[in-house]
Order: structure tokens, then sequence, then C-alpha cells
């Protein structure tokens, strides 16, 4: 008859066994996804959320949406043990945008945060800039300022925001709005001080615009700005102030995306809109759920 210490030796060990076994098919799970780009465009109702994975696992997230929402889709596409992400961008700070990302970073460790540094009265802005000092008094995330012409660069993962263009990497992801800095500057609406940025990864790319209104897609054209993209993030959820015509053309995406909750009460995406992107393949969170572009940097597949 077997002894306990005998049974505890045993048990001992076939725990071991089992936890090698879960660590190595976690390891075959994270080897299997290395080779591509993952991009996941969340419903979090009406309001953004973006969020990134490249093949070397760093992860961006753009925007929070409305509420905590964004909470429950970090945990569905991120490992239960990993509580770090490498880098949040805030493009604007509108309720939509931002409430998300205040719960976030009191659950999770961010490397890095960029945002405009425009300043709202809202006591929702005041939680945001408290959430902000408490990063800096812990010297845990490095805060940028967003403005045109600031690149991050993968492999290798160069930690912040670099000024100047990107020396042929592979994958990155380039400033192209604001064109200045707007630290400090006192908005009432902050949508048309939205940051673009553009991903690319080797042969695709993706256009993301936050609320950016169509002056600024005007001004992108003017100034010359790289914007053609294989998919673009439709900007403003789809509402009549954003996607002009000669901007569409101008990007000439294959895919779009707009990130809209159900039945809102602002009628997005507008008919004006949708008739602009004719002919584009169209996904919508409001009638999809949540949409993920995984991409190996050749071509790329729309869940």
């Amino acid at each position: 008859m077997m002894n306990k210490d005998s049974k505890k030796i045993i048990l001992v060990i076939f725990g071991i066994l089992i936890g090698l076994n879960i660590l190595a098919w976690l390891a075959v799970y994270d080897l299997s996804k290395s080779q591509f780009l993952e991009v996941n465009f969340f419903d979090v109702g009406q309001g953004d959320s973006i969020f990134i994975e490249t093949p070397q696992r760093h992860q961006i997230l753009i925007d929070g949406g409305p509420d905590e929402t964004i909470l429950e889709k970090l945990g569905r596409e991120m490992p239960f043990w990993d509580r770090t992400i490498d880098l949040i961008i805030l493009t604007h700070p509108e309720h939509d945008h931002l409430a998300g990302l205040i719960e976030v970073l009191k659950r999770y460790k961010v490397e890095n945060i960029l945002w405009t540094g425009v300043s709202r009265t809202t006591s929702e802005y005041k939680e945001w800039q408290r959430a902000l000092q408490k990063e800096q008094d812990k010297e845990e995330a490095k805060i940028y300022i967003a403005k045109s012409g600031q690149t991050i660069i993968y492999p290798g993962w160069l930690p912040g925001v670099l000024p100047g263009s990107h020396p042929g990497g592979k994958l990155f992801l380039d400033t192209l709005y604001p064109f200045e800095n707007l630290e400090g500057q006192e908005v009432e609406n902050s949508n048309n001080t939205s940051i673009v940025t553009r991903l690319v990864f080797d042969k695709i790319s993706f256009l993301f615009t936050g609320d950016a209104y169509q002056s600024v897609e005007r001004k992108l054209i003017k100034r010359g700005a790289e914007i053609d993209s294989d998919v673009l993030k439709v900007g403003h959820h789809g509402s009549k102030t954003s996607s002009a015509k000669e901007f569409i053309e101008a990007v000439s995406p294959e895919t779009a995306v707009i990130q809209c909750g159900k039945n809102n009460s602002y009628g997005h995406p507008h008919p004006q809109t949708l008739e602009n992107l004719a002919g584009i393949q169209i996904f919508r969170t409001d009638l999809d759920g949540d949409i993920k572009i995984i991409s190996d940097g050749i071509s790329y597949q729309v869940k």
C-alpha cells in the first residue's frame, strides 16, 4: 500500500508534468503566431479601440473606447500572464476614446504613452491627467507628445517615439498628424486634433485616423503625406464630418473599417460616407462585431 509521502511525491511530479505541458503548448501557440501581424478593431460600442500585436509580440493599443469593455477584449487577446502593453496611443481626449484607457492604466503596466497633450475641462480629462501623473511618479511609462515625423520602428522595438523617418525597417508606425506640438492648447472639441498614424508591415499598410475631420484630411493631401494604404480606419465612426471623397481616393484602400455602436443616436455611418466608400470592402463593428486583420506582410485576411 502506498504511503502518504509517496503519494505526495507522485502528486508533485504530476503537477510539474501538467505545468510543463501547459508551458509547451503556450510556446507552440506563440511560435505559431510569430510571423503574423494582428490588428484588432474591437467592438466597444460607440467608440474606438484598436489593438495591434506585432510578429515579435509587441502590443499597441490605440484608444480605449467609452467604458470598461476594453478590459474584457484585452483579456481575450492577451495571455493571462501578460500584464504589460508596450505602447498606448490616445488619439484625442474625448469620452468615446479616452474612458477605457483610464481603466487600462489602472490594471496594466504601460511602457510608453503617446498623445497630443491638448487641454480639456472635463472631469474625465482630469482623471486622465491624474493617471498620467501616477505613471510619471512611478517612473514606469514614458510619455510623449505626438507630432508628425515621429516613427516607431520594428523589429527590435526601439523604445519610445523617434524623430525623423524610418531607416527602411520592415515594420514601422509613422505619426502623420498633428503637424505641430499641441501640448497645453485648450480645445472645446478635440476631434480635429486627432493623431493620425500609418502602420506598415512590409507590403501591407493601415491608416488610423481617429476622429479627424475633412479639413485635416485635406491638409494631409496638400502636404503630400504618405497616406496610401490597404486598410483604412474610417474617421469619426463614419460621420459625414470625415471621409472626404478626395481623401478616400488618395488613400485608395481595399478595405475600410467603421467603428460605431449598434443603433447609435448619431446615425453613424452617414449615407454620404458610405457613398464615398463605394467599391471598397467595408466592415462595421455594429454589424460584424470584433474585426481581426491578420497579415504576413505580403497579404492579409479579415476575420
